[in-house]
């Protein structure tokens, strides 16, 4: 029986990994061994990455928020702790859309906060 190279799975798995090295520099984008390294390093990277632009995301939306409630008397903690006793079930992706795009509607929000801090 003839023996079975496996010349062409390895050709392809290497394939692979060039083509998602491709545009890195140097050995980088040409070298298999050097490619994967760098391609593993990067996938996980961009792994964490998700995980970093979530957290980002959320802390811009709290300044945003901070400064509306701020230009309305009120400090985030106490607009977040005021909404929360008045049973205002908003985010805070929306409330900064809201401190962005309807600056009335965000003052009757902190005018609600206000009234169930008092």
């Amino acid at each position: 029986m003839a023996r079975v190279k496996g010349g062409l799975n390895a050709k392809k798995k290497h394939n692979r990994v060039l083509k998602l090295a491709k545009g890195y520099r140097g050995a980088r984008s040409k070298q298999y061994r050097v490619a994967k390294q760098s391609v593993m390093r990067a996938l996980n990277s961009s792994f964490a990455g998700r995980k970093q632009r979530k957290r980002d995301m959320r802390a811009l939306w709290i300044v945003r928020i901070n400064a509306a409630a701020r230009m309305n008397g009120l400090s985030y903690s106490k607009l977040m702790y005021g909404l929360k006793l008045a049973d205002v079930e908003i985010n805070r992706k929306m409330l900064s859309e809201m401190a962005i795009n309807d600056a009335e509607g965000f003052k009757k929000l902190t005018e609600v906060a206000k009234a169930k801090l008092a």
